[in-house]
């Protein structure tokens, strides 16, 4: 049995994307695990990603309401990065924007259910794509800062959408869409935005992503540690940061600094 406080699950992208996951000091690899059944159970234990201590409640997915309220990765404009308010000198932390904010972002497309549109530092890829649970993804181009992409994005977004439905995801019921032929037309509709923001205009490289998945659900239901702590059941196969089973799926993200206690059954 290995017993921790969990992190999101670890990727990369090889024939099928391979997953880890963070557990204490463990990183347990979790695709030879697919077809087995789990017990995964919640000890009552969350500590904050931020400080360790122990939390009643964890928001903005690990932390406590204190640092939700202080952390510059909780801030709103990591949500609508168009709201990036450094040059007013209001950033909840100086070095940590200039580190995170202030370099390469990309614009790209996506499929992991419909089409959208989203962002990404540079240094992200792929791993962005593969924990959003996308199957195909392509850059369009990349821009100097994170602010500077969400002006883009959000121009993009008005036509193309820039949402995940997660539900469709899990099923693995995707839309019939042609990336490429896509990005063609959204750089001739938007030529004078992506000038107006210095953007290089990205080559066509067609990211694709194959999930370790036995069986996808036709009903997608969700496991809820808060209210049943106790999990035990055939894992099916895993798909951007959820766990699929039989009976349900866990966001393993909404999830970190939760202690479990994992083990074959």
């Amino acid at each position: 049995m290995n017993t921790g406080n969990i992190l999101k699950l670890k990727t990369e992208n090889l024939e099928k994307v391979d997953y880890h996951l963070p557990i204490g000091d463990d990183l347990i690899h979790l695709n030879p695990l697919i077809g087995k059944k789990l017990s995964l159970e919640f000890t009552g234990t969350i500590n904050c990603l931020d400080t360790g201590k122990k939390i009643k409640k964890s928001y903005g997915q690990g932390y406590s309401f204190e640092s939700f309220l202080t952390l510059p990765q909780c801030d709103q404009c990591i949500f609508q990065p168009e709201l990036c308010h450094f040059h007013e000198g209001t950033c909840r932390d100086d070095e940590w924007g200039l580190k995170h904010c202030f370099q390469p972002h990309i614009v790209y497309l996506a499929n992991s259910s419909t089409l959208k549109v989203g962002i990404t530092r540079k240094t992200q890829i792929p791993t962005r794509w593969m924990d959003q649970g996308a199957s195909f993804a392509l850059p369009i181009c990349e821009v100097k800062d994170r602010r500077t992409s969400g002006f883009i994005e959000v121009e993009l977004a008005k036509k193309l959408g820039d949402k995940t439905n997660w539900r469709k995801m899990l099923k693995n019921d995707l839309d019939e869409i042609d990336l490429i032929k896509v990005k063609k037309e959204v750089l001739k509709d938007y030529a004078e935005l992506f000038k107006e923001h210095e953007a290089k205009i990205l080559e066509d490289n067609l990211y694709t992503f194959n999930y370790p998945v036995d069986e996808y659900p036709q009903k997608v239901k969700s496991y809820n540690l808060d209210k049943n702590p106790l999990i035990e059941d055939k894992l099916l196969g895993i798909k951007g940061q959820y766990l699929i089973f039989e009976g349900g799926v866990i966001n393993i993200r909404k999830y970190q600094g939760y202690e479990l206690n994992l083990k074959t059954l």
